[in-house]
């Protein structure tokens, strides 16, 4: 079963791929989200033409084919256009073989424990607790993840005071039962991301999300070695020799790859299976509610060192427009805090065909 044809449905925000084999069969993917118009360019430009025609069980070799024809491109585009490819793929393969990709991927359906994640730093910490605690009351969420510092703030806060205000204004909304984590989205420096380390200490913060500028893996190290609670990090990463890097040198203890932004499952599962040896768990970044929740559910419920739970951003219309009218029914239903696996073919989920008919398509296909 060879790769006929490649597709691209996309705006400026996300763009969604469809891969149609010679024998007539397709599957639905992503390509990552943000500037998604230039990742299409890119998939047909420098990814199409090394994988049409290429047989579809030969992916893994596909996409190292891809990144040394492309060496020259080492960074994020390359990986995000490829993650369309390769989730697509699994899409077509679940379907063929009448399993979910999960199963494709030796796991099993089911439900998954989600955290609710907060993607907001303009927000008092008095509304954030409010909002928190009436998704924690509505959905039964037992976990959630809130921001601190200001993103890559150089050790300047979103406004002065924030960080030490909504640290324990959190832990007293929410009371000792419920897990707290904090993001500081690369900003401190180490000496204030320990600073602020031993304050999340006291209030019984479990997860610290990125604290130091992310490429700069010593000063996220350093904090590690400073700190009792769990640092993690690798959202940004999609260098297979930075993660090894990275875990070699225990720079982190939760490893956070994003699958769209790793270049898709093959390459997550990888980055996964080298956490997985070195006795770490992965809790792969996800931070909206395009597919690429639905791609980390169906990672989550098949790799052996699967950490606490699943990220679940909470964020709308008001902060995300153009998640609305993605798919024709959510894959997105929380019960008692939970997220559902299906047993559905592939992926399991339907892409909005009046959402299509509004994206720009392009298409390369084999002569």
């Amino acid at each position: 079963m060879k790769i006929k044809s490649i597709e691209t449905f996309s705006n400026e925000f996300v763009g969604f791929v469809r891969v149609c084999s010679d024998d007539g069969a397709q599957g639905w993917g992503q390509i990552s989200t943000y500037h998604s118009d230039i990742t299409a360019q890119i998939l047909h430009r420098q990814v199409a033409p090394w994988s049409l025609g290429t047989d579809i069980t030969e992916l893994d070799d596909t996409l190292n084919i891809i990144t040394e024809r492309e060496h020259k491109f080492p960074g994020s585009y390359l990986r995000r256009a490829m993650s369309g490819l390769d989730t697509a793929i699994w899409d077509l393969r679940g379907r063929c073989e009448g399993k979910s990709v999960c199963e494709l991927l030796g796991g099993t359906p089911g439900s998954i424990r989600a955290y609710a994640s907060s993607m907001k730093r303009d927000i008092t910490p008095k509304f954030e607790a409010e909002r928190l605690v009436k998704l924690r009351d509505t959905y039964g969420f037992d976990a959630f993840k809130f921001r601190v510092a200001a993103e890559c703030g150089r050790d300047v806060d979103e406004w002065p005071g924030r960080t030490e205000e909504i640290v324990p204004t959190m832990r007293k909304a929410m009371g000792d039962d419920i897990a707290l984590l904090v993001d500081a989205n690369s900003g401190f420096s180490p000496k204030r991301a320990i600073e602020v380390g031993h304050m999340l200490e006291d209030n019984g913060v479990s997860h610290y999300e990125e604290p130091c500028p992310y490429w700069e893996l010593e000063q996220t190290k350093e904090v590690t070695d400073a700190l009792s609670i769990d640092i993690s990090g690798g959202e940004q990463d999609c260098d297979i020799p930075t993660w090894r890097r990275m875990i070699d040198m225990r720079a982190v203890n939760i490893i956070q790859p994003d699958v769209l932004y790793m270049g898709g499952i093959n390459r997550t599962m990888r980055v996964a299976k080298m956490g997985a040896d070195a006795g770490l768990p992965c809790t792969p970044h996800c931070a909206n509610l395009s597919l690429v929740t639905l791609f980390t559910m169906h990672v989550l419920r098949a790799i052996p060192n699967a950490g606490k739970y699943l990220e679940f951003s909470i964020e709308g219309p008001d902060y995300y427009p153009w998640q609305e009218c993605l798919y024709v029914k959510s894959p997105y239903d929380i019960i008692d805090g939970k997220a559902t696996v299906t047993d559905e073919p592939g992926w399991g989920v339907e892409i909005n065909p009046a959402w299509l008919e509004t994206a720009t398509h392009q298409i390369s296909e084999v002569e």
